[in-house]
Order: structure tokens, then sequence, then C-alpha cells
């Protein structure tokens, strides 16, 4: 784990105990992470574990696009841990290296060159393609629907967060921490202006020492409810899981269609074209019509090599978390001692990173410098 001196003066006591609110990626690692720096960990999550946003992620690992130094950086580290996880077990089918293709509208050369550009300056690996280098390069991808020119950036890589939820939830029990599921809606539980565990829908409540709220888009209810301001911007969002098929592709991002390939000969397909057509019921489900998810299909059917039929095997609707300003809301909630958040919407490329960093801010009791620009007391008034 990252270490640092905490500032002089400060009166911390390592915590004993911790509690993680949220059963996603972010809140399973950073549960992982701080049982293994010795805390005693309750994992709580209000269905089951890997049902809300991280079951329906495209969780592409990548820091590609124009993003601020800071984020820059941090996803950049983030990938890096997958790279480390990948090289103790190759052989996992949930996690992969094969790099990422990106094109834009046709036409748009000018986007395209700058975003390379942009890239460049900040030494991602980024080149650009012609269709016929596609073509060369990847005989499974059907260099015709591409546009005249495509970005590869081959360090980039891919993640199924179910299987990495699974993993780092095995280890989390081995660890001796616990897990709590199936608790409904769940608040915060403040005394003397501190937090000190959540209560279930229940009334049930479950203390510690120092509490992380890491539950998705329902991470500013949830701090709302102690008072603290967290804007929302989560918009809905649609997963589509293909059926097993023979056909080979990196990640790829088009206008049309941002697809991934995923263990058992299946491919994950998304993109946001659709959001206005995703209905969210009173009781917080959502549904879409099945000739949205048909039309989905035969986009991403018409990027591979000789137009390869996929398949709908199964499709997700939901909130995908975003705060309100795009930026990643990371570490200590000053005005709530004891309260910390992990809110962002790159949760499958900063899980492992973010579970190691927010471990140093709770057992340290000091900032880190890395989450310094993603701090919940920007809000603040």
């Amino acid at each position: 784990m990252t270490t640092t001196t905490p500032p002089a003066g400060t009166d911390h006591t390592t915590p004993t105990t911790a509690l993680v609110l949220g059963g996603g990626a972010l809140g399973v690692s950073i549960a992982t992470h701080l049982a293994r720096a010795g805390a005693r960990v309750t994992l709580a999550t209000s269905g089951e574990l890997c049902d809300g946003a991280s079951g329906r992620s495209l969780s592409w690992l990548n820091s590609a696009g124009d993003r601020s130094p800071a984020y820059h950086a941090l996803r950049v580290l983030g990938v890096d841990r997958y790279r480390t996880l990948f090289a103790a077990g190759p052989s996992r089918d949930w996690l992969r290296f094969t790099g990422g293709l990106w094109w834009g509208d046709e036409g748009d050369r000018e986007g395209t060159h700058a975003r390379h550009a942009d890239e460049v300056a900040r030494g991602y690996d980024s080149h650009l393609l012609t269709r016929k280098d596609v073509a060369g390069v990847f005989p499974g991808v059907n260099a015709e629907a591409t546009a005249e020119e495509s970005i590869w950036n081959p360090g980039e890589g891919w993640v199924s967060l179910p299987h990495l939820v699974d993993h780092l939830a095995t280890e989390l029990r081995t660890l001796g921490g616990t897990i709590r599921t199936q608790l409904g809606e769940c608040s915060l539980l403040v005394e003397d202006g501190r937090a000190a565990g959540i209560r279930d829908a229940s009334g049930a409540e479950l203390r510690a020492d120092a509490v992380v709220v890491a539950c998705g888009a329902g991470t500013s209810a949830v701090m709302a409810g102690a008072g603290v301001d967290i804007p929302d911007g989560s918009p809905l969002a649609m997963l589509v899981t293909t059926e097993p098929s023979d056909a080979q592709a990196p990640v790829l991002n088009t206008p049309r269609a941002a697809m991934r390939p995923n263990p058992g000969g299946t491919f994950c397909v998304d993109h946001d074209w659709y959001v206005d057509q995703i209905v969210e019921h009173e009781d917080g489900h959502c549904t879409i019509d099945e000739s949205v998810v048909t039309e989905l299909l035969a986009e991403a059917s018409r990027l591979l090599a000789d137009g390869t039929p996929l398949k709908a095997g199964t499709w997700a609707s939901g909130r995908k978390p975003i705060p309100a300003d795009g930026q990643p809301v990371l570490g200590t909630v000053g005005q709530l001692p004891g309260s910390y958040v992990a809110f962002t919407h790159s949760g499958a490329t900063l899980a492992l990173i973010i579970g190691d960093l927010i471990t140093h801010e709770v057992m340290s009791g000091s900032r880190h410098p890395l989450l310094e620009s993603f701090s919940p007391d920007r809000f603040t008034a």
C-alpha cells in the first residue's frame, strides 16, 4: 500500500474497523485493500454483489481522449495496477490487454488528428491507422466500416467486472472480511458530527470506525442524507452481452457502437445514442424496447469481418455513475469526519488504484496527493 507521513499535528487514531457501503468493483476493491492493511472490514450492499453498474459496464481500461493531467495520471496508474494483476495470473480469461481501436465520424479528420495529438502530447501510446492499415492488423475487423483514419492504442485492455468482483470478494473473505448483502436502502449513521456506521432498511445498525461510501449512482443520495452535497449527473445506460461467437476483435469505440471481447467468446456492447429510449420506472428498474437492442447489435455486427451476426444473450440498463462535474469524487469528506467517498464514471479503470489510495487515507489520516484534485470537499460552499 502507498505510504506517506501524516501532516504534523494530525491527531489520528488508525481505525480498527471499517465499513464499505457498495458491492461493485470500487466497493469490493476498497474493502479488500483495507483488509490487506489490517482493518476488520464489513462490506455492505443493498442487493447482491455486482448487481448495479459494475454488472453492466463496458469496463474498457484506458486513458484515451482529452483529460486533465491529474485525471490522466490516475487512470494510467489504474491500468498499471491491472497489469500487475494480469502478470500474477495471465491465464485469467476475464482480464486482457488486446488494445483499443477508436474512430470518430466520417469526414472529421481534424477531430481525429486533434485527439491523436493530445494523446501523443501526454505520452499515451497512440497511432494513426488508415483503412488499409486496419485491414492488415485486424483481420477480424471490417475495415470498410471504419473511418478514413482510426486511432490505435495498443496499451489498452478490458476486464469483466463480475469476475474481478468475485476474485476480490474471495480474497476479502480469506482475510477475515464480512460481506453483508440484501440490506435494502441504507443510510449513514452519524453521531457527534462524525460517521459511525450505517443503518439498513430494517433499521439494524452496522458500526465502524471508518465508513466508505462507494455505491455508484446512489452515492449522492446516501451522502445527502448525512448533509453532504455531492452533485449527481448519472445518466441512463444499457449494456448488451452477446451469445458466443467465433469473431475476433480488440476493444472498438465507434460512432454507433462500442464493444469489447468478454469471457466465453461473447462480446459486451453499448453506446449512448439510445439513452432517451430507456424507461426508468418508479421502483428504479429500467426497461428498453428489444428493437433497440437488435439495432445496436446490427451496428456492432457491421464492425466485424464478413458482418458476423451477433445475437443478444442478455441486456441490462440503469444509471451509469457520473458526478455532475464529470470528475471523480474520491477520498476523505472534510465536513463529516470518519467518512470517505468513491464516486466516478471510470470505476472499472480506477477500481484497483482507488482501493489502494483510499485505504491510505483511511489508515494514515492524511490525504493522498493523487486524490487532492478529486476531493469531495470541492462542493462545500
